[in-house]
């Protein structure tokens, strides 16, 4: 039986997508959830213009002879990609959609606690994009996403400093955001919410904001100096002027080390919560988890130097930050066993969420394991700026952000929604993505072990078989990457209505109608149970 806009429930009727019809009343709109599904309409068209910069590079590279770009064209691809998936997907992509959406009915708030910066924050991110599409429409940028110096102060002949102003704008874009969910989780949690209770998705968030407003700052004025440089030729990082290349080096990766957790912390807090609502049972180790997302958080600002061991720095430094970035793996470890524990013996059900869940973990292991292979000196030294270290990025970056990106989507889609989804199609593409994904980046561990330099697009014959099977691992994860856009957007007519509760899962989002009503809660919610309380005592709310 279909079923479309005629069997609409009452709690549809009533419900903040039906808040307003116009174009106008979701550009203006201040509502936590509307802005949320804003950012899923920007960064879904993002992540597909990143997509295509993908796809353009493995097509290119099936062949020795880099057959289909230029010398430059594969520079302009690769800077392309980077640029686009790092600051318009992956940092904005679970915080800026799901994190808007959910924080608020998490603690039992009305909203944010800043709407109208939160408003602000999406249209910095929808300026910094135009930017972005403006560089790659005039011409491109070919210095890679890192923007390394004396490259991009002296010798890029693209469009950096349209390139670097996008950036810069959507760095203040997430400051916003971080800035409004320290506050929110501080001021605005309902009666009865203590610190103890918090969802974990809510502790992760948290650890990640702080990231985001304290070392995003950074890299704004790193590349501020760079556009000071590039277009007026004062000596900040040109040698030849007194500069210091290394610095660059230095301030970035003090960033962008960090944002590697701000990627997947958030990542961290969807884990938790869809591993808990697949066994049923209450989260093992709930302040383990907890903190160790803080402690993430914390060391990962004491790692950068371990990006730099081949740069000149010191023994001695190059040895502490080994032992550092060794010491991150702790916490991650933490997380991953808990995770396992609280499977055991738990009644889990197979549903989509949960083998994304799944597929995380076993991605997230093999890209954990291969960043410690990283963080020693000597291996780090022999496999440094290969395909290895792309494979590694790739399995933490894309294995695990990106899957628990798709894992949150379709645990929480039904809540956003109102509508459920094909569950078997949910199911084929948790697999495809696992298959494919595997397909694409194993093979690239063997290429950077045999010496395969990252960046380069000719290479030896007897690299190629690696290379198509790269390739034809990257078809395999496109079609699973495509494939929730076709039965997601169906259910949105078609889909059954989902309930309040379709997963049986805890947490004050779950006791709303779905979709939510505008103002989330006709009375203010008091807690009074600890988080994860499984079994549900209420039948009712198994719907």
């Amino acid at each position: 039986m279909t079923v479309g806009a005629t069997l609409e429930t009452p709690s549809e009727r009533a419900s903040y997508l039906r808040a307003g019809y116009s174009l106008r009343s979701w550009l203006t709109t201040t509502d936590h959830k509307r802005i949320a599904v804003l950012y899923l309409y920007a960064i879904t068209a993002f992540f597909f213009i990143g997509g295509i910069a993908a796809a353009l590079i493995r097509l290119d590279l099936a062949t020795p002879g880099g057959d289909l770009l230029s010398n430059e064209g594969y520079n302009r691809a690769f800077t392309l990609h980077g640029v686009v998936m790092v600051w318009f997907f992956l940092i904005p992509s679970i915080p800026a959609t799901f994190g808007n959406f959910l924080i608020p009915l998490m603690i039992g708030a009305q909203d944010l606690a800043f709407p109208r910066i939160n408003l602000a924050s999406w249209y910095l991110y929808v300026l910094a994009g135009l930017f972005t599409l403006y560089a790659l429409i005039a011409g491109g940028v070919d210095t890679g996403w890192t923007f390394y110096t004396p490259l991009s102060t002296l010798f890029a002949n693209g469009y950096v400093v349209a390139a670097l102003l996008a950036v810069i704008i959507v760095g203040f874009s997430s400051i916003f955001t971080g800035m409004n969910f320290i506050v929110t989780v501080h001021k605005l949690r309902c009666p009865g919410m203590t610190w103890s209770r918090l969802p974990l998705f809510v502790w992760s968030l948290y650890a990640t904001a702080m990231i985001l407003v304290l070392a995003t700052p950074v890299l704004t004025m790193l590349l501020i100096l760079v556009c000071i440089e590039r277009l007026s030729g004062i000596g900040i990082f040109n040698p030849d002027l007194g500069g210091d290349p290394l610095l660059y080096q230095h301030l970035f990766w003090f960033y962008s080390h960090p944002a590697v957790y701000i990627m997947v912390l958030p990542a961290f807090g969807v884990l938790s919560e869809l591993v808990t609502a697949a066994a049923r049972k209450r989260i093992f180790g709930y302040w383990f988890i907890a903190y160790s997302s803080v402690a993430i958080a914390v060391i990962g600002f004491l790692v950068w130097g371990h990006h730099m061991f081949v740069a000149g720095e010191s023994t001695y430094a190059s040895a502490v930050f080994s032992f550092l970035s060794i010491a991150v793996a702790v916490p991650s470890g933490i997380k991953v066993y808990n995770w396992i524990a609280t499977l055991y013996k738990g009644s889990i059900s197979l549903d989509p969420a949960f083998l994304f869940a799944m597929g995380f973990i076993g991605l997230f292991v093999i890209g954990g394991l291969t960043g410690l292979m990283l963080a020693m000196l000597a291996v780090d030294v022999h496999v440094h700026d290969t395909y290895f270290v792309v494979a590694h990025f790739h399995y933490i970056m894309v294995g695990g952000a990106v899957t628990a990106f798709f894992g949150a989507l379709h645990f929480w889609w039904p809540k956003i929604t109102g509508r459920m989804y094909n569950i078997t199609w949910g199911r084929i593409t948790a697999a495809l993505i696992f298959l494919g994904f595997n397909l694409t980046f194993f093979p690239q561990f063997i290429l950077g072990y045999l010496g395969m330099p990252r960046r380069y697009h000719v290479y030896p014959p007897e690299f190629q078989v690696l290379h198509v099977l790269s390739s034809a691992g990257a078809s395999i994860l496109a079609v699973g990457y495509l494939l929730p856009l076709i039965y997601l957007l169906y259910s949105l007519r078609h889909g059954q209505p989902a309930g309040s509760n379709p997963w049986g899962a805890t947490g004050l989002e779950w006791t709303v109608p779905s979709p939510p009503p505008k103002q989330n809660f006709a009375e203010m919610p008091v807690v009074t149970r600890p988080p994860y309380d499984y079994p549900i005592r209420d039948p009712m709310s198994r719907e």
